[in-house]
């Protein structure tokens, strides 16, 4: 039997497996090319200082936290995702904002009260600058704190270069445009740049999207707003195929 057109899932684990069976119940093939490596790092000397709140942009930075704070504490997360991921990671009392940096600015702003004490800001390496002086601007102390590394993946998997070699990717996703910028790093260091031209990318924003236009795909798809749906629903089913499309959590810090 015919294998079924490929799809390139450029998203770091955990969650690079959640989108490759969203998009294998969709009919395609999902080829596995992480572009980032994430790993907790050892929690910083004054983690478990007083705070009257803890504030999760990502889901990654959830993961990190498990086991290492006050399970009452209350949470505060960008969104549902990162909110089910604090419950797996023991916290009870969470509040999640409606997906984006903004909206958990805003609940920090309606929910909390800047006299009682710092936020705890949880972070990926790298990430987190501008949400931690948006909530200093509304008059809060802020700790922000590193948890997590975002590292560049070393290389594609051999099983995916070898499939890309032989064309068999029609299709790639990406959730973040760091993923995007590594990605095609990736796809230059392996001498695959002329595969991207039997290709279509779909970005889970413009933002995303303008993160590609140095690469010749065969066309570059943006969602409105950055909903994981929305993005599926973008790709659509495999030929031939028609199911009912799940959802999968994007990656990017402060973005649901």
């Amino acid at each position: 039997m015919r294998e079924p057109p490929a799809v390139l899932i450029t998203r770091p684990e955990p969650g690079c497996a959640e989108t490759a069976a969203a998009v294998a119940a969709l009919g395609w093939r999902p080829l596995l090319a992480p572009a980032l490596v994430l790993e907790a790092l050892p929690p910083a000397p004054d983690l478990a200082r007083p705070t009257q709140a803890l504030l999760l942009p990502s889901r990654a930075a959830a993961r990190a936290l498990a086991g290492k704070l006050d399970p009452a504490l209350p949470v505060l997360a960008v969104g549902g995702g990162t909110a089910a991921e604090a419950r797996a990671a023991g916290f009870t009392d969470i509040t999640p904002a409606e997906g984006d940096a903004a909206t958990l600015a805003a609940l920090a702003a309606a929910r909390l009260d800047p006299a009682r004490g710092p936020l705890l800001l949880a972070v990926g390496q790298g990430y987190g600058a501008a949400l931690a002086a948006a909530l200093r601007g509304r008059g809060f102390s802020v700790r922000r704190r590193v948890v997590y590394a975002a590292r560049p993946a070393a290389g594609l998997p051999d099983s995916t270069r070898a499939a890309l070699r032989q064309g068999a990717a029609r299709a790639a996703l990406f959730l973040s445009p760091r993923s995007a910028l590594i990605t095609q790093a990736l796809l230059r260091q392996s001498g695959l740049v002329e595969t991207v031209r039997g290709m279509a990318a779909f970005a889970l924003s413009p933002r995303i999207a303008r993160a590609l236009a140095d690469m010749p795909w065969q066309a570059i798809h943006a969602t409105a707003m950055p909903d994981s749906s929305a993005l599926l629903a973008l790709l659509g089913p495999a030929p031939g195929r028609g199911p009912e499309i799940a959802r999968p959590e994007p990656e990017n810090e402060g973005q649901e």
